[in-house]
C-alpha cells in the first residue's frame, strides 16, 4: 500500500513537472541558449541483423538500432522539487530531434523515424533508442566469389545542420555488435567507425558525419557443395572422352553433354552476380573448364579422323612411326589395335590366325614350284625342228597332245594364283596401313587423356587453394 502511495505520488510530479516543461516548449529550434554555440549529438549503432545482402542489386538489409542522445537546455528541473524524480519516458514526437538520416540510404521509402519513447534526465541529457530496418548501397567487388570479403559502409549525418550547428560525436569506436544474431551466409569481421568532416561544393559550412564499415566474409560451403564440386566432377568426366573407343560413337556426344552441363551452372552463377566487369574467381573457372572441353572436343573430331583412316590414306609417316608407334605407345602403355595385357584369348587367336596365312601362302608356294617342273618335262618332248619323238608311235601322240593341253592350263593357273596373292598382298598392306593410323588414334587419345586430367586437376587445386 505504501509502495502504491509512492508511485502515486510520483505520478503526480510526473504530470506536474510535463506540463510545466512543455508549457512554453518548442520542438521546432534548436535547443541551445546561444545560438552560436554548437549543439553535441552523441550517436551509437548497434547491428542486430544482416537481413539480405542483394549482390545483383547492391544493396545491404540491416537490422539497426540506433540511439541518439544530446542535452536539451529548455528542459532541465530541479529533481528534488519533484520528491526526487529524476528521468521522465515522454514520445519522441514532443522534443526537437536531431536530424540524422543514412545517407547512402537505397530504399524508396522516406517515412519519418519510429515514433519511440525519449528518456529525459533531470540535468536536460535526451537518449533516444529507436530501431531502424536500414538499405544501403555497397559497392560488391565479386572478384573472389564465393571466396570474397566485403565492405560495406553506413555513413550517418544530419541532412539539414552544418558542423557549426550541430556536431556528432561516436560513443564508441566501432558499432556494437554484442547483440547480433549470427546469419546464415555471412561472418561479421569487425565495424570500426570513422568520423569524417566534408566540404560540399554546395556550402563553405563543414558537415560532419560518422561512417561505420561493415566488414563481412562470406560462409562458402554452401557454394562450394553447389556450384564448385559438381563443376569439379564434371570437369573429370572431360578427359575421360578420349578413352572412349572410336568405334563406340559417343566421344563427341559426351563432350557436348559435359559442355551444356557447365553452361547451366554458368548461368546460375550469372543470375546472381551484378553486371559488372569483374568476373567472379568462380566464373573464370566454369570459363577456362569450358575452353578445355571446347578443345578436348575439337581434338577429339581430329583423332577419330585419323582412326578412320583406310587405304586411300597416306602411310604413317616416319617420324610418326618412331616418336608415337615406338616411344609413346610405350609410356602410355598402349598395344597394338585387339591387343592388350589382360586378353591373351585372343592373341593366340591371332596366332592361329596368322599361321594359317602361314601355311596356305607355303602350300602356295609349293604349287608354284611343281608347276615349272611340268612344264620342263612338257619343253623336253618337243624337238628343236618342232617335230616329235617318232619313238613314241600313236600313243606318244596322244600324251603329247594331253601335255601341251595341261601345260597352258597350268600356265593360267599360275597367273590367277599370282594375281589372288597379289590381291591378299595389297589388302593386308592397306590394313595394316589402317591398323597403324588406328593405333597412332589410340595413341594421341592415351597422351590427350592425361594432358587433360593434369589440366583439371590443377585448375581446381588453383581455386580449392583460394579458400584457405
Amino acid at each position: 500500500m505504501k509502495a502504491y502511495a509512492v508511485e502515486s505520488a510520483k505520478g503526480k510530479y510526473a504530470h506536474m513537472l510535463f506540463n510545466e516543461l512543455f508549457e512554453d516548449y518548442s520542438n521546432a529550434l534548436r535547443p541551445v541558449e546561444d545560438t552560436d554555440k554548437v549543439l553535441n549529438v552523441t550517436l551509437q549503432i548497434t547491428l542486430s541483423q544482416i537481413k539480405d545482402m542483394d549482390e545483383r542489386n547492391q544493396i545491404l538489409s540491416a537490422y539497426l538500432w540506433i540511439r541518439q542522445s544530446w542535452y536539451d537546455a529548455y528542459l532541465k528541473w530541479d529533481k528534488d522539487k519533484y520528491d526526487g524524480l529524476d528521468s521522465i519516458r515522454i514520445p519522441s514526437s514532443l522534443v526537437w530531434r536531431p536530424d540524422i538520416v543514412l545517407y547512402n540510404k537505397a530504399d524508396d521509402d522516406f517515412s519519418e523515424p519510429v515514433n519511440t519513447n525519449v528518456v529525459l534526465r533531470y540535468d536536460g541529457k535526451i537518449t533516444w533508442d529507436a530501431p531502424a530496418i536500414t538499405k544501403s548501397s555497397c559497392v560488391v567487388d565479386v572478384s573472389y566469389f564465393p571466396f570474397d570479403s566485403q565492405q560495406c559502409n553506413l555513413t550517418f549525418g544530419s541532412w539539414t545542420y552544418n558542423g557549426n550547428q550541430v556536431d556528432i560525436i561516436n560513443s564508441l569506436d566501432s558499432g556494437d555488435l554484442s547483440d547480433f544474431v549470427e546469419d546464415v551466409e555471412w561472418e561479421i569481421h569487425g565495424m570500426p567507425a570513422v568520423k569524417n568532416v566534408i566540404t560540399y561544393g554546395c556550402c563553405s559550412e563543414p558537415y560532419p558525419d560518422v561512417t561505420f564499415t561493415l566488414i563481412l566474409k562470406r560462409k562458402s560451403s554452401f557454394y562450394i557443395f553447389n556450384l564448385l564440386l559438381p563443376c569439379i566432377l564434371i570437369s573429370f568426366l572431360a578427359p575421360l572422352g578420349f578413352y572412349l573407343p572410336a568405334d563406340s560413337g559417343e566421344k563427341v556426344s559426351l563432350g557436348v553433354t559435359v559442355l551444356l552441363a557447365l553452361t547451366v551452372f554458368q548461368l546460375m552463377v550469372a543470375e546472381i552476380m551484378p553486371p559488372s566487369e569483374n568476373v567472379p574467381l568462380i566464373g573464370k573457372y566454369y570459363i577456362a573448364t569450358m575452353t578445355m572441353i571446347t578443345a578436348s572436343t575439337a581434338l577429339t573430331i581430329i583423332i577419330m579422323n585419323l582412326h578412320h583412316c583406310g587405304s586411300e590414306a597416306k602411310p604413317v609417316p616416319q617420324w610418326a612411326r618412331v616418336v608415337i608407334l615406338d616411344y609413346m605407345s610405350k609410356i602410355f602403355f598402349v598395344y597394338d589395335v585387339g591387343e592388350n595385357c589382360t586378353s591373351p584369348r585372343r592373341e593366340k587367336e591371332e596366332e592361329q590366325k596368322l599361321e594359317g596365312d602361314e601355311g596356305y601362302q607355303s602350300r602356295h608356294t609349293e604349287v608354284g614350284s611343281h608347276l615349272p617342273s611340268r612344264n620342263d618335262d612338257c619343253d623336253i618332248k618337243e624337238k628343236p625342228n618342232g617335230n616329235f619323238n617318232k619313238s613314241c608311235g600313236a600313243h606318244a601322240d596322244i600324251n603329247v597332245t594331253e601335255t601341251v593341253n595341261c601345260c597352258s592350263c597350268y600356265k593360267m593357273l599360275i597367273k590367277n594364283i599370282e594375281y589372288i596373292a597379289n590381291c591378299i598382298r595389297d589388302h593386308k598392306a592397306n590394313r595394316a596401313k589402317g591398323i597403324e593410323w588406328k593405333k597412332v588414334a589410340k595413341v594421341m587419345d592415351r597422351f590427350f587423356m592425361w594432358i587433360f586430367f593434369i589440366m583439371v586437376f590443377f585448375m581446381s587445386v588453383l581455386i580449392i587453394g583460394k579458400a584457405a
